[in-house]
């Protein structure tokens, strides 16, 4: 079915309100991105109506640039409902519940790290499992244990000696979200979460050894410790097993819900529950520990990041001081207070492939970035470079203070795979200078920059809509993906 559009500037459009549709639908994108999408008829857009029709939502139903289509949601939406008279969707949040990225800072210069760059990539790949049904022999969890690491997050990972404390005040919400109650999740999602905490898992998934590059706002980049030259690395992975198990056992109970409480759904993966219900606040309860988990992963992940690089180049601690930019959610579904129409609003704010974004000066950016906005943290594809961002004001006030999450998909995996058939793609890396270690040719050939959108043009048009500041352009010089 065509979406009717309309365009507002060179940056936004408008779905306008019809049928049953409660509110208008906003897509962040320029002509390039609208016309792909118009002329693949996509359900992406038919996504982004679909939405505006949910009880509760408040203002637009929101869309970023690296829109495409997902379940119930697009990937790359943000919705934000009323405390009071608002739903929760599964499908707003996603199967890979706070699926997310960290960036890590280093002192190192890509003169001491180049020459020993594939040995490096060797270490990253043997000391941080990935892959479906990976795991650390070193890191054994009983249940008891693993339930009280679902209600502490990253700070659990701290006490047990990977990282610092001084980590977590650059992990959104510290990297705890508060209420996850371990009884509202499933023993098959437990024994899942057992057997993967501190895995790197498959598909997009990956840790990536990164050159800065090229320095775009040098008062932000001197704040979030970035200069030209400097090594960096991304780690980007979710809750694993343990929170598809959460989103699916849970969707089969919003089927339910929906219907007990008169919601009328025009697709069937948008079911959905008041968040004030039963189901609505066990749905929280137990997304909040799949979020915990996720937190969890990062920081342990990135404690084996550092103990490869001390291992392979022969530093210590105080040499290379590694440390925690920020490390931000993109599958979440979040309580916060926002204005709306010159009123205070308290809001589940969806955000399924998107990004918070939060501005200077909001107490809820870490105190030592509060001068110039909340780091936000923009992968592209394995082939050509990332960015670091900020959060702008301009974003806080129309996006419910959320941006992109990446470049986003224009291949299917199958369609990848085909197009990267005959291909030499360790080759082709090699000649841009970068190293690849990949449990299967299959994971690399899916994640070929093809199937991505270029991710300056994503974060081009995020800065002129005024969503997002650019910092930074990282290079990749290693990638480890599962």
């Amino acid at each position: 079915m065509d979406v009717k559009v309309q365009q507002i500037d060179s940056c936004r459009w408008r779905i306008p309100r019809e049928g049953a549709m409660r509110t208008d639908g906003l897509v962040f994108a320029d002509r390039k991105m609208m016309a792909a999408l118009q002329k693949e008829k996509s359900q992406a857009l038919e996504q982004v109506r679909n939405v505006a029709t949910l009880p509760g939502i408040v203002g637009p139903s929101i869309a970023m640039p690296d829109i495409h289509w997902g379940y119930g949601f697009p990937i790359g939406g943000v919705a934000a409902f009323d405390a009071k008279e608002g739903v929760v969707s599964p499908g707003g949040v996603g199967y890979d519940i706070n699926c997310g990225v960290r960036l890590l800072r280093t002192e190192l210069t890509v003169d001491e790290v180049r020459p020993r760059i594939e040995p490096l990539a060797d270490e990253l790949f043997r000391n941080i499992p990935s892959g479906i049904g990976s795991h650390r022999s070193d890191l054994k969890l009983s249940l008891a244990e693993e339930r009280k690491m679902l209600t502490q997050g990253a700070s659990w990972a701290v006490e047990h000696g990977y990282g610092r404390a001084e980590d977590l005040d650059h992990i959104e919400e510290k990297g705890t979200i508060k209420g996850a109650d371990p009884q509202s999740i499933s023993a098959r999602a437990l024994e899942r979460g057992r057997n993967q905490l501190g895995t790197l898992g498959s598909g997009n998934h990956f840790v990536e050894v990164d050159l800065v590059e090229e320095i775009g706002d040098e008062q932000a980049a001197s704040v979030l410790g970035l200069f030209p030259g400097q090594i960096t690395v991304t780690i980007h992975t979710g809750s694993r097993g343990l929170g598809y198990q959460v989103c699916d056992d849970h969707l089969r109970m919003m089927q339910h819900a929906a219907r007990k409480y008169g919601i009328k759904l025009p697709d069937r993966q948008l079911c959905c529950a008041p968040l004030t219900s039963t189901e609505g606040r066990q749905y929280l309860t137990a997304m909040a520990c799949a979020a915990n988990f996720a937190f969890t992963n990062r920081q342990l992940i990135s404690a084996w990041v550092q103990e490869s690089f001390e291992r392979v180049l022969g530093k210590g601690p105080a040499a290379m001081r590694i440390s925690t930019i920020y490390d931000v959610c993109h599958n979440i579904a979040k309580m916060e207070t926002h204005m709306f129409e010159g009123k205070k609003r308290r809001l589940c704010v969806h955000r399924k492939g998107a990004t918070r974004a939060f501005p200077p000066g909001h107490p809820d950016t870490p105190a030592l970035y509060r001068s110039v906005g909340q780091p936000v943290m923009i992968p592209g594809d394995m082939g050509r470079y990332s960015y670091v961002l900020v959060g702008t004001q301009g974003a806080f006030d129309e996006t419910f203070g959320s941006t992109c999450h990446g470049a986003g998909r224009v291949l299917s995996r199958h369609a990848a795979k085909k197009l990267a058939r005959g291909r030499n793609l360790e080759a082709e890396l090699a000649a841009h200078g970068i190293v690849i270690r990949a449990s299967s040719r299959a994971t690399v050939a899916e994640e070929i920059s093809e199937s991505y959108k270029d991710v300056l043009d994503v974060v081009s048009v995020v800065e002129q809509a005024g969503i997002g500041k650019i910092v930074a352009r990282l290079r990749p010089l290693a990638v480890i993906k599962g």
